[in-house]
């Protein structure tokens, strides 16, 4: 009997993320730090119109694209918010979630063989993504003497002639980090001067400490060139909703939507209607939960410092990324003992790419008295790892 499976997908490894999931989920009193997802509850004016869609029997497929109105809502959100302008009707499309968008982004852009640039440590799904579109991945290792920011060099270092795209994962997951205007503009000025293409995973654009998020589609001579990826899920608490959108040229947009038209249909009709009272009434709920995100990133990194443990400042997205080099452990080592040992839950930083060895990601999506609980659990654990090196 032949192989019933791909080739490409067996090669593929599973989420890295999933095994702590896993293993929490079955022990009694653990404490995850580990999840990307908001602890908020969708705010209840989004919810009610939710409801009110469906008591209204508005339970019908929409177009392909998305309800026009949801649409046209995104396009002024982006335009108050980020400066950019688009095209409601012919560069905007309504997917399932972000991720949705990355996928059926990749599969309408790329030949066989063209190469995507990754920076790493990432999300999890570019390189999986690339690969079964039929692209080839090239990673570029950020490092984190510089704040694992990308710079122009790394990208021009990088660069063939088969570079067809770079993927931008700003702010970062899982390491917090952002990029300024001035590092946009210098890459910026890369991709127009080689040619490529960007995907701008914009996803936490909302949740930045230190100022207002940029997008390198607001560049000039760049929207023409960019996909800017966003969604509800992290600035709305709308995980399960599962809404995202894309916006980017119409070129592009038409072969996503037919791609998006065979696989989908559409997105899920109550999510969209629940959706264009979130872009209408929910700047408030976001800078709340910005605010709290806010408090609970400044209090980890000063339990890190009171614990003499080494952490860049991460100015967005809710994760923090300590380093945990000193005590000669490899990442998952560390992550897995941890676990055992004090029933806390991390992720290893090489989840998220080989560059990650050597860190750990903190999610700091859970209340201020969960951290609270687990940074003693840490405390507790490094000055154990810091006595048995002396000893």
């Amino acid at each position: 009997m032949r192989n019933p499976l791909a080739d490409e997908v067996i090669k593929i490894k599973p989420s890295g993320i999933r095994k702590f999931f896993d293993i929490v989920s079955e022990m009694k009193d653990a404490i995850s730090l580990g999840v990307g997802e908001p602890d908020f509850d969708t705010p209840w004016h989004i919810r009610d119109e939710g409801i009110y869609s469906l008591e209204k029997g508005k339970t019908h497929y929409t177009s392909n694209a998305g309800l026009i109105e949801l649409r046209e809502e995104i396009c002024r959100y982006l335009h108050r918010r980020f400066h950019v302008d688009y095209d409601p009707k012919k560069e905007t499309l309504i997917t399932v979630g972000g991720s949705e968008a990355i996928d059926i982004g990749l599969r309408a852009m790329l030949n066989p063989g063209e190469e995507v640039l990754i920076p790493q440590p990432s999300y999890v799904s570019y390189e999986p993504c690339t690969i079964l579109a039929g692209g080839k991945p090239v990673i570029i290792n950020l490092k984190a003497e510089n704040e694992f920011r990308l710079t122009a060099q790394e990208v021009l270092d990088a660069v063939t002639e088969k570079t067809k795209l770079l993927i931008l994962p700003f702010p970062n997951n899982p390491t917090g980090a952002i990029m300024e205007q001035a590092d946009l503009e210098a890459v910026a000025k890369v991709c127009i001067e080689k040619d490529i293409y960007v995907m701008s995973d914009e996803i936490y654009a909302e949740l930045t400490y230190k100022e207002q998020h940029v997008s390198i589609a607001s560049l000039p001579r760049m929207k023409e060139r960019t996909l800017l990826i966003n969604g509800f899920s992290k600035s709305h608490a709308m995980t399960g909703w599962r809404l995202g959108y894309v916006c980017g040229p119409a070129a592009i947009i038409e072969q996503m939507t037919k791609i998006h038209q065979f696989a989908i249909m559409c997105a899920p009709t109550m999510s969209q209607h629940a959706a264009v009272d979130a872009m209408k009434n929910g700047d408030a709920d976001v800078e709340m939960m910005r605010e709290a995100y806010d408090q609970r990133r400044r209090f980890l990194l000063n339990a890190f410092r009171e614990m003499g443990l080494e952490c860049f400042e991460p100015y967005g997205a809710f994760y923090v990324f300590p380093c945990i080099k000193e005590f000669g452990m490899t990442s998952d080592e560390f992550a897995n003992r941890f676990l055992q040992e004090e029933k806390v839950a991390v992720v290893p930083g090489t989840a998220f790419g080989d560059s990650g060895e050597g860190f750990l990601r903190i999610s700091y999506a859970y209340s201020i008295e969960k951290l609270e609980v687990a940074m003693g659990k840490l405390e507790h654990f490094i000055t154990k790892l810091r006595a048995e090196k002396q000893s």
